[in-house]
């Protein structure tokens, strides 16, 4: 295993990845992250630190260099194999997992649910302990239900990396909005950030509301009142609770601790959640226009009358956007009904950063993968 500057070894489960000195990292990263990543899984962003977060987002500035050149692949992750096992449909995010492992020469094995034993009546347990027997080194999985990637990581060696569960967390992107906001940006604390759409159903929105505001970031949600509720401003609330998910992963509570760290010093002062009852509160001054998706499949009723009244009161139109700032960006993280949650002329305007996000989501996913794993940067 190759050693780290420290001449501590490298391993790839439950440690301290303490990155070699290289000239892809400048001592700049090497002072940010002071506070490195220490976690075998990536289960959400609310258990996340504030410095863990910068440090993955440190560690994916220097993966963006590689997706530029002619021949886009460095043998950092050689001899790694990563399972995407999604149990949902899923394009721009297997996709990007995919060619995430591949640049970074990891062998990429994708199952979906229809190729699966598991419409053999399989459980997904099982489905789990046979992937854990052939000894990959990670498992990138999408379900249907919030908290799966937890249960997988209570009995897999391999490193979960969670690529959305049900209503509950989709860490990698926020993670992608996060970088390209800061790209195009320079920045995210105290930037206003309006998230506008289906709320309640957005694994989008709770990762996002809690990495912008450990960040820095204000925001504001809005959308019918049906699919925001109210007492969605406790979310980033109750300090206390914040150890749960480590407990449920079954993994030590010093990360925990750490986030637990940073909500307390900056208790006095944290950006605000705020609740807006009219899409045009929410979007008035904002640094950052976020449109949701309408997420019919996890709709058992009626939000709304109609596709067409959804369009009038709360699509984003021209009109919409130009009560945010004069250099707002406008991010959708797809896939986009346009016409309804977001006019087609806001889409293809040159505010719509709609695509550089799924730039930065291959190279964001290639930095997860290599923390994940513990690969070598040396090698990059």
């Amino acid at each position: 295993m190759p050693a780290s500057s420290s001449g501590s070894p490298r391993v790839s489960k439950g440690v301290t990845f303490n990155v070699r000195i290289t000239p892809l990292l400048t001592r700049g990263l090497l002072q940010r992250m002071e506070k490195p990543f220490r976690r075998r899984d990536l289960l959400g962003i609310r258990s996340l630190s504030a410095a863990e977060i910068n440090g993955i987002l440190d560690t994916a500035d220097n993966f963006l260099e590689i997706n530029s050149r002619e021949i886009k692949k460095v043998p950092t992750l050689r001899g790694k194999t990563v399972i995407n096992l999604f149990f949902e449909n899923s394009t721009r995010t297997r996709t990007s997992f995919e060619l995430a492992a591949k640049r970074l020469s990891a062998d990429a094995v994708n199952i979906s649910i229809s190729s699966s034993s598991v419409s053999k009546g399989e459980t997904l347990l099982d489905t789990a302990l046979n992937l854990d027997a052939m000894q990959p080194d990670c498992i990138v999985v999408r379900h249907s239900s919030a908290g799966v990637p937890h249960q997988l990581a209570k009995v897999s060696k391999a490193a979960i990396v969670n690529a959305g569960d049900g209503a509950n967390e989709h860490p990698t992107q926020a993670l992608l909005d996060a970088m390209t906001i800061r790209e195009h940006k320079k920045k995210i604390k105290g930037l206003n950030v309006a998230i506008v759409g289906d709320i309640i159903h957005s694994r989008v929105a709770r990762s996002n509301i809690h990495l912008l505001t450990k960040l820095g970031a204000r925001v504001k949600v809005a959308g019918p009142g049906t699919l925001v509720p109210k007492d969605f401003e406790h979310l980033i609330d109750g300090n206390s609770d914040m150890r749960k998910p480590a407990r449920e992963q079954g993994r030590s509570t010093q990360l925990d601790d750490n986030a637990l760290a940073d909500a307390r010093a900056s208790a006095t002062n944290r950006p605000q959640l705020e609740v807006c009852a009219h899409v045009e509160d929410a979007i008035r001054d904002a640094d950052v226009v976020m449109i949701l998706r309408i997420q019919r499949e996890r709709q058992d009723s009626a939000y709304f009358p109609t596709l067409r009244e959804y369009s009038i009161h709360y699509g984003l139109t021209n009109d919409r956007l130009n009560l945010a700032k004069k250099d707002a960006i406008v991010l959708h993280p797809g896939p986009m009904n346009r016409g309804i949650e977001i006019a087609s002329d806001v889409a293809d305007s040159s505010r719509s950063l709609i695509l550089d996000q799924v730039k930065y989501g291959v190279t964001v996913r290639m930095a997860v993968l290599y923390l994940a794993t513990g690969g070598s940067m040396g090698n990059a």
